[in-house]
């Protein structure tokens, strides 16, 4: 059974200076803004080496994690411009990063999970993605070793738990959220709602209660825009 906290920041409480955090969501769409808020606000622990697809946006998600200097190291695939100070210390090298093809990103993740111990894959060969990289041509065509990842701690958003850790995400939301799950030695869930065990459909279950160790109801509801996109109404937008 998993253990249902009564806070986000009880969720957090023992989440130590220096842990690797997978973080879930791509851009803020399922990503755990509660648990990372919670995360923030520790004067005790930081210097985090994050794995996650971005850094949040200002004032929400994970950018509350880079605003608060709380960030060592990142593993993502882009550096996104929704949040300012995440693209700021990583431009004046105040943290260290590793920028990876997407799908390789969400791969390694999910070898983690797995217990594979790598997989060859012909993304970024002949690149600077492949330096100091084993390599191997298989079918004529230059493959390069990736290794696995994973956490210390996975911090993941779904849309409803049960009491056992079972677990349902809604549509897009789900995106890196199962595979990180997977790939932690702790998994801290916010979710929008806990059910008694039976109340989700064993068919619909996206994540077996196994895999998580702590769920909490998420303090906070609301649900930003990352990057707002407008056209004036009945018109085209002029160029």
């Amino acid at each position: 059974m998993a253990e249902i906290m009564g806070s986000s920041l009880d969720a957090v409480a023992d989440i130590p200076d220096g842990a690797t955090i997978l973080i879930g969501g791509f851009g803020i769409c399922g990503m755990p803004h509660n648990l990372c808020k919670a995360l923030s606000l520790r004067e005790d622990a930081g210097n985090f080496h994050l794995v996650s697809n971005s850094g949040g946006m200002d004032g929400w998600g994970s950018g509350l994690l880079f605003e608060g200097k709380k960030v060592s190291s990142i593993i993502a695939s882009r550096i996104g411009p929704a949040c300012k100070a995440y693209e700021q210390q990583a431009l004046q090298n105040e943290i260290k990063y590793e920028l990876i093809p997407q799908g390789t990103f969400i791969e390694r993740i999910r070898a983690g999970g797995a217990g594979i111990g790598g997989f060859f894959t012909p993304t970024g060969s002949g690149t600077v993605v492949a330096e100091g990289k084993e390599s191997r041509m298989i079918d004529g065509r230059e493959h390069i070793l990736e290794k696995p990842i994973r956490g210390d701690f996975a911090l993941v958003k779904a849309w409803k738990g049960d009491a056992a850790g079972n677990l349902v995400y809604r549509l897009s939301a789900g995106n890196f959220n199962p595979v990180m799950a997977m790939a932690a030695d702790m998994t801290i869930v916010e979710v929008e709602e806990i059910v008694p065990v039976g109340g989700i459909d064993p068919g619909q279950v996206h994540t077996p209660g196994i895999f998580v160790q702590r769920l909490v109801v998420g303090e906070e509801t609301d649900k930003p825009i990352e990057i707002v996109t407008t056209r004036p109404r009945g018109g085209r937008r002029e160029a």
